[in-house]
């Protein structure tokens, strides 16, 4: 969006002395404005995100886009059009399924989103989120100075009282002439009162939506459409960005400018005894944690990668909870490792980088085997106790490590930078939140949890799911008489449910739903919850 806005502290911000100009807003904005903050009001007043984050998205994506020239950078930018493909692509999953994931991912992208119209240079996920809150925090004040009265005030309220009493006049006498005819004319009379009634209830109706809280969200919808339609340039994380390279150089030791000197042989050996040194150590740990995790992953390899059976009395719980939150802090930790050692000069030490890679390689590889480990822990607990939200990010977690083990890799091999580790990490973290959000996961936990395999059914959890599971526990009423159905209660301990009242709370949850459905208003609809309705009403 073209501003003439320059930042503070940016290498385009003229001196901090000088007081920064007013907003220049084009006539696109100046109708998009006052129009994006009416529809969010309507759209989100009392409703929750559903098919309105889709609408409003949708405004908000093609007024910024309108706004854009045709041979604009940020139509050259990879990461414009994929975060701006993400951002659809969330907001469509919210008309779907309304999931707090989809939400997240849509909100999230949406920001990211606009941090790369305002930078297309950038590459950083995190940097774009952090531009785009930049730029809202400047653009929403700066709307607020457009709304001050202006200076010649005195004026313009003289030339106001000057034609007040031009057509006050004229008023009055229809005002006279009115009440005449109310007296004389009983038809007009009737007239006047039905055209008076209409208008008072009319009235009525405007002023009862008019409230405190509805006046606040509405300001809360202009300022929100304002920091997403208004850009103001940030070049802080674009100027902090452009100093990281995607790959290591090697570095010199530094001398004072103003003493310039050459460093002698005896300098120049200690420097690479220093360096020696620290292979050597490199060396030595790599050596060590390799033959100690060639250990861990033989126990676990013989012990749950073949035929693996929890004995009676066997804690799953502390088995899966324990050692997967330790194994996981295990490999962030070897992940370090190999960061620290592999951050400078080391990558360039040719007399012993074959075998320090090789070690490091082998250690990620290891690694890589933990993490295997790890989930078959995780799918050892899924199938004796069922499906649930942080099993899934587990998995999630899972793939993010093994992406991160090969951008490791790409470090080790390729001197690659850990600005360019972030930067690729980032992305393939954007894109699991997108497969978060797309995904139907109540569903397919509740049908998983429900086969005939599982006996013991936390049938509490599936009840607290949300309305589009209803019609899936709905079809299979007849199994709760053979399991054993359980509820987790507030001090976090398990207690067994009756499968009548099991029952019981079913038909509840699905008369509430009906009622809810009924209810609601089209902008609070997904397409899931209506499905949901009409295969329990048909």
């Amino acid at each position: 969006m073209n501003t003439s806005v320059p930042v503070a502290g940016s290498r385009f911000a003229p001196d901090a002395t000088v007081p920064a100009p007013r907003l220049t807003l084009t006539t696109l904005q100046k109708v998009a404005l006052p129009l994006g903050a009416v529809l969010f009001d309507l759209l989100f007043w009392h409703e929750r995100m559903a098919l309105n984050m889709l609408l409003y998205t949708l405004l908000v994506v093609g007024v910024v886009m309108a706004g854009l020239p045709r041979h604009a950078p940020q139509w050259r930018s990879g990461y414009f059009r994929l975060t701006l493909a993400g951002t659809l692509l969330s907001a469509m999953a919210v008309a779907w399924y309304g999931s707090g994931a989809a939400q997240l991912a849509c909100v999230a992208s949406l920001a990211v989103w606009l941090g790369y119209v305002n930078q297309p240079h950038l590459k950083l996920v995190v940097y774009a989120l952090g531009t785009a809150l930049s730029s809202a925090t400047q653009a929403v004040p700066g709307l607020v100075r457009l709304l001050r009265l202006p200076g010649n005030l005195g004026g313009r309220a003289s030339r106001f009282w000057f034609y007040g009493r031009l057509l006050g006049v004229p008023l009055l006498a229809l005002g006279v002439f009115h009440v005449l005819f109310l007296i004389a004319n009983p038809r007009y009379e009737a007239a006047a009162s039905v055209v008076l009634d209409t208008l008072a209830e009319w009235l009525d109706v405007l002023f009862m939506q008019f409230s405190v809280p509805h006046l606040l969200f509405f300001l809360l919808g202009l300022a929100l459409t304002g920091a997403a339609l208004v850009l103001v340039p940030v070049h802080y994380f674009a100027d902090k960005e452009s100093r990281f390279a995607e790959f290591i150089r090697r570095q010199r030791d530094r001398v004072a400018s103003f003493a310039v000197r050459r460093p002698d042989f005896r300098e120049q050996r200690f420097r690479a005894l220093d360096l020696r040194k620290e292979y050597l150590m490199a060396l030595s740990m790599l050596v060590l944690v390799n033959v100690l995790l060639l250990a861990v992953n033989a126990i676990d390899i013989n012990w749950l990668w073949f035929g693996f059976e929890p004995t009676p009395g066997f804690d799953l719980t502390q088995f899966v909870h324990e050692g997967t939150y330790v194994l996981i802090l295990s490999i962030l930790v070897a992940m370090g490792i190999v960061l620290w050692f592999f951050r400078r000069n080391l990558n360039f030490y040719q007399a012993g980088l074959p075998a320090l890679r090789a070690l490091a390689t082998v250690w990620v590889l290891q690694n890589a085997v933990l993490a295997v480990s790890v989930g078959l822990r995780n799918y050892y607990y899924i199938l004796h106790t069922g499906l649930a939200y942080k099993r899934i990010g587990v998995y999630g977690f899972l793939l993010l490590t093994f992406f991160g083990l090969v951008t490791v890799l790409l470090k080790i091999w390729q001197r690659r930078s850990a600005y360019a580790l972030v930067r690729l990490n980032a992305l393939a973290a954007y894109a699991l939140l997108l497969g978060f959000a797309v995904g139907n996961w109540e569903i397919w936990i509740a049908r998983y949890n429900l086969r005939p395999a599982l006996q013991t059914l936390d049938y509490g959890f599936l009840l607290d799911m949300p309305d589009r599971v209803l019609p899936v526990l709905a079809a299979h009423q007849d199994v709760l008489p053979q399991r054993q159905l359980v509820h987790e209660v507030y001090d976090g301990t398990w207690a067994k449910l009756e499968p009548t009242e099991a029952a019981r709370r079913l038909r509840q949850r699905l008369q509430d739903f009906r009622a809810t459905q009924q209810a609601r208003h089209w902008p609070s609809y997904t397409y899931a919850d209506w499905h949901a309705y009409q295969e329990l009403t048909h």
